[in-house]
């Protein structure tokens, strides 16, 4: 990690004068979003500090507190930071401490340590630090974190009369957690203990002054000690402080594990910047930094009408540009993706967004300076929300608001991808927006890898549509590197490998050639049915919404649409659908597959799917609220012109199974199956097949009652994990633990297999794991008849389906459910069939 340096640290942006919490509480609030807002740390990270605070004092003394994350939560922090609270009144941090300045620590590594060192050094500076405390100026306070230069020392240093040296091995450095160990166990030694680190002393009791030491993993530091007992207390220190040191490494390597694990690994020593996964492959190129673009806007005042005519014409001649690229990417990568730019050209229709851009121009200001500053403000109010999806439109925000800034002042150099090299590059940048990933040479760009943003990012998502390697979260380290370094990037297992050597290169070649010839042959073979080599079947169903994403599942190998989500036509719609819109799609479905089976689901709405045109009570805990099959149980207004067109587009023949979500009843099931016969004797329709989800395990649990009312079921795994685990799945620190193939999730799945197997009903999975082929042998091995996912996970699943035979995937299935956790139940893909 290269350390960085003040000014990326701390900038004025993240400096906040004269602030008035009400308590720490609010104060560590205020001071986390400043984080949160300039991409310093994900959302959520407050949540890690206060952790914090339960177990350390983060109190510096002397007015100065430096709240910061748990070691464990190290993944959070997107690039090293630093936030300032200046509160003049003072906030009680702990009974009798008082802190003015609030400085708050984003590091994913000893960066800050630096700072910490001028934070001691300015406690000492007792004048200083006081006017720090009121300064109406930021720079007063910039100023006095960037002076690194140490304190002229009074006398030589010197050590007492017993001493050894000791070299720091604590991965993140001498931070506040292991120094105050270290200053408990010199208060308890019961003589004078000091430690030194060059020229500098400090007393091993004091916090701040070990802090102000500033040790760093690979550093030496003199522990010495005088007075009666001195030597033995001085080993007894020193044991006591190596036993810190296995903790400490396995908090910074729990904090550096990427979320998923490669399948490859250089077979040498290589620098590494590791990120988090955002798209897989592996690419090898040289590196191609994007500098930031951080627009320096004139202030050119004019008059408010010119200033308003000009802000309307850019805006709406980048509303016909957005239309532009959306059509371009409908055509090269599909509608879904198209979708994000047409997202974008609505918040081109902000009320708020124009007329805050109004307000600071009647403040006397230039049109293109104060469209900034609007976009800015409310770019950084989404992405301090602590929504991770808000967060997300943030960086949407930004991207649109740039194209208008382009517009307005065409003399503004924003940065481009235009300056790429003729050979293959893998792009490192701060940022990259949707626009700029969507228009991507391929045939010049490998590999991405962005400093800020997670996985569910827009630029995550085109990158994986368009098949492109790419990490994200890789922080400030990244954009230290140089354009032309050799890499390697690992867009699965989240690492952008340095300088690699010519074995490693090979081995990366022969994984790619590998990888090239597998996929080629399973899509070669993906109309082939999943059919084990002892002939057993399991039918393949894709996960699609709408009619123009049926042709990609067929041509992927599908077999028919396992889950049609009826929730899209609410959620993309500034209005309900009435009958004969829902009819439209519906029939329009049906008439693609030309015969295959088609499943749709009941509108699923709740939960983490709001519908605000809906106007629902708002519930404090949604996921146990009235959602799914609850909802369409009390708005007759809903279900009822869903039934009517779905039973309309049934009488137009075709092969359609009607689903209803997070069933928990037989009381439920009733009452649905009679709404769906009241509607079909009503239009003089066939019978369809009625099913439910099994999302609950309550459901799960008695699926023998409730298959005597049902043709079949699906279970939903994604929310049946989170019901089962009581973990949130949008978690960002649960998310790694709510595993679908945890023993309990799989036994409620065995559970639901027999219950229905008593009635003859079949049983189908269309959550995560059905597309993942370890996951669907598993599935396979307990029973489960239809799995759907996906389209792109279709040729893989097909391909682990036909190398498989039953007796194998049944006791496979067995294994796992005797294992203890998800861990040993993954374990098992190294002996699967």
């Amino acid at each position: 990690m290269v350390a960085a340096s003040p000014a990326e640290l701390l900038s004025e942006a993240r400096i906040r004068l004269a602030s008035h919490p009400r308590d720490k509480g609010a104060a560590i609030a205020e001071a986390t979003q400043l984080l949160i807002a300039s991409g310093c740390v994900a959302p959520g990270f407050e949540a890690s500090v206060m952790a914090r605070e339960d177990v350390a004092n983060t109190y510096l003394g002397h007015g100065v507190a430096i709240p910061h994350g748990l070691g464990k939560d190290r993944n959070q922090v997107l690039r090293d930071g630093l936030a300032i609270l200046q509160i003049p009144q003072g906030v009680e941090w702990n009974p009798g401490q008082s802190a003015h300045l609030v400085v708050a620590i984003a590091a994913q590594s000893d960066n800050h340590i630096a700072i910490l060192r001028r934070l001691t050094r300015l406690i000492q500076d007792e004048q200083r630090l006081q006017s720090l405390f009121t300064t109406p100026h930021t720079a007063d306070l910039l100023a006095a974190l960037g002076d690194d230069a140490p304190p002229a020392p009074t006398q030589v240093a010197s050590d007492l009369a017993e001493r050894i040296e000791w070299m720091v091995r604590y991965p993140a450095g001498l931070h506040a957690r292991p120094a105050s160990v270290w200053v408990e166990a010199a208060r308890k030694s019961g003589v004078r203990m000091q430690a030194r680190h060059g020229g500098e002393v400090a007393d091993a009791r004091n916090l701040v002054g070990l802090l102000g030491l500033g040790l760093r993993y690979g550093q030496t530091v003199v522990l010495s000690a005088e007075g009666e007992g001195a030597r033995a207390a001085l080993e007894a220190f020193r044991a006591l402080i190596d036993a810190l040191t296995p903790q400490e490494q396995a908090d910074a390597a729990k904090a550096a594990a990427p979320v998923l694990a490669s399948a490859w690994s250089p077979p040498g020593r290589l620098a590494v910047v590791p990120g988090i996964a955002a798209s897989p492959g592996l690419a090898m190129g040289t590196l191609h930094i994007l500098a930031a673009a951080q627009p320096q806007v004139p202030d050119l005042p004019g008059t408010l009408d010119q200033g308003a005519d000009r802000l309307n014409a850019a805006i709406v001649a980048t509303q016909e540009q957005l239309t532009a690229l959306a059509d371009d990417t409908a055509r090269r990568l599909g509608a879904a993706e198209a979708g994000i730019f047409r997202a974008q050209r609505e918040l081109l229709k902000d009320s708020d967004l124009i007329t805050l851009a109004c307000q600071i121009m009647v403040e006397g200001h230039g049109v293109a300076w104060s469209w900034n500053q609007a976009v800015e403000r409310m770019a950084c109010r989404l992405a301090a929300l602590g929504n991770p999806v808000l967060a997300g439109r943030a960086s949407d925000l930004r991207d649109v608001g740039r194209r208008v800034l382009a517009r307005l002042e065409p003399s503004i150099q924003l940065g481009s991808l235009s300056d790429l090299p003729d050979t293959p590059c893998i792009v490192v940048a701060d940022d990259l927006s949707p626009s700029d990933t969507a228009a991507i040479d391929m045939r010049r760009v490998v590999g991405l890898a962005i400093a800020q943003g997670g996985p569910t990012s827009h630029t995550a998502i085109l990158a994986r549509t368009l098949g492109l390697p790419a990490i994200v979260g890789a922080g400030a380290a990244l954009m230290a590197l140089h354009s032309g370094t050799h890499a390697i990037i690992d867009g699965a297992g989240g690492k952008l490998y340095l300088e690699p050597r010519e074995p490693d290169l090979a081995s990366a070649r022969d994984w790619i050639a590998r990888e090239s010839t597998r996929r080629a042959e399973e899509k070669a073979e993906r109309g082939k049915p999943a059919r084990t080599s002892d002939g057993h079947t399991v039918a393949i169903g894709a996960n699609v919404n709408l009619p123009d994403q049926v042709p990609l599942a067929l041509h992927e190998g599908a077999e028919g649409v396992g889950l049609m989500r009826t929730e899209f036509l609410f959620l993309e719609r500034g209005e309900t659908p009435d009958e004969d819109a829902q009819f439209a799609v519906y029939r329009g479905m049906i008439d693609a597959l030309d015969g295959r089976p088609l499943i749709v689901r009941a509108l699923d709405i709740g939960g983490d799917k709001q519908v605000a045109h809906l106007q629902l009570p708002q519930e404090a805990n949604p996921f146990l609220g009235v959602r799914g099959a609850r909802l369409l149980l009390r708005r007759p207004d809903l279900l009822q012109p869903q039934l009517r067109a779905l039973y309309r587009a049934a009488k137009g023949g075709g092969d359609l199974s009607i689903m209803f979500p997070m069933v928990t009843s037989e009381d439920e099931v009733r009452a649905l199956r009679a709404a769906c016969e009241l509607v079909r004797s009503e239009l003089g329709a066939p019978q369809v097949p009625i099913g439910i989800m099994i999302e609950v395990p309550a459901a799960a649990i008695q699926a023998d009652l409730l298959a005597a009312h049902v043709d079949f079921f699906s279970i939903g795994t994604n929310d049946l994990t989170q019901y089962t685990l009581a973990m949130d799945r949008q978690n960002p620190e649960l998310a790694p633990q709510a595993d679908s193939l945890h023993p309990a999730v799989l036994r409620l799945i065995r559970s639901t297999v027999e219950g229905a197997s008593r009635h003859g009903r079949w049983v189908g999975v269309c959550g995560g794991i059905a597309g993942d082929p370890f996951g669907a042998t598993l599935l396979a091995g307990l029973g489960v008849h239809e799995l759907s996912m996906t389209p792109r996970d279709i040729p893989g699943v097909k391909a682990r389906m036909r190398a498989s035979n039953r007796r194998s995937l049944e006791e496979l299935a067995a294994r796992a459910l005797a294992a203890q956790s998800a861990q040993a139940v993954r374990a098992l893909d190294q002996e699967a069939p």
